[in-house]
């Protein structure tokens, strides 16, 4: 962590920092019950296996399609009889996630000391439109990024890039704050500041990099501020 660069803006991944992911499990345990942590869990793993592939093999297709492919796959390594209107319910849960409780809380403080934000998502605008607007978060946010724009997926240095472009400062300027380690590492590397938000008390990926700053919520972003 850098103390001596001040950050101008903090820019924010949407799905599992702002938007908890998971909060999907309650109504997939209430249409397969018994099955709902392991649904979850293997849908949200396949979404990011998906993106990955498609990047590597230049096979774009945008984040709402990949969620629905991972939803299939997710329900069929179950063997679940994933009906039309169960898979309806489901992608409209995730087309309005649960945000995480402090959320509202650090964009006004981060708002009050003058900086910047952002979101920087795989997600279509279309989502992260959706999403921000379920909670209450319209109006925070100078400049929503999706990688729509580059067809790529994180954590492609083109994604990353999209935030000193739209922001038009050094990337080092720049907090970058993800609750997914491959996230915060990606983003390390690329030469922002960082805060890996470790909410589930994960160990730290072995890629032989560490984020600027590992903390558990999102209240974490004051030990990157200066006051």
């Amino acid at each position: 962590m850098n103390k001596d660069i001040e950050i101008k803006a903090v820019i924010f991944d949407a799905y599992g920092t702002l938007f908890d992911v998971y909060s999907v499990g309650a109504l997939a345990e209430e249409l397969f019950p018994g099955h709902g942590k392991a649904l979850a869990n293997i849908w949200r793993d396949r979404q990011i296996d998906y993106t990955r592939i498609r990047t590597l093999c230049d096979q774009y297709i945008d984040f709402w399609e990949i969620t629905k492919d991972a939803l299939r796959f997710a329900c069929a390594s179950l063997k679940l009889d994933l009906t039309d209107d169960k898979f309806d319910k489901l992608m409209q849960q995730y087309a309005h996630l649960a945000a995480f409780p402090e959320n509202l809380g650090v964009l006004d403080q981060l708002r009050a000391k003058g900086l910047a934000l952002g979101i920087l998502s795989n997600g279509t605008r279309e989502m992260i439109d959706s999403a921000v607007g379920s909670a209450q978060m319209d109006g925070y946010f100078d400049h929503i990024l999706t990688v729509e724009a580059i067809r790529k997926f994180k954590t492609v240095p083109e994604a990353y890039q999209l935030g000193p472009d739209s922001f038009n400062l050094n990337t080092n300027e720049i907090l970058f704050v993800s609750s997914n380690c491959w996230d915060a590492c990606g983003a390390t590397w690329f030469g922002y500041q960082t805060l890996w938000v470790n909410r589930a008390d994960m160990p730290i990926e072995e890629l032989h990099v560490t984020p600027s700053v590992i903390g558990t919520t999102l209240n974490d972003v004051f030990q990157l501020i200066k006051d």
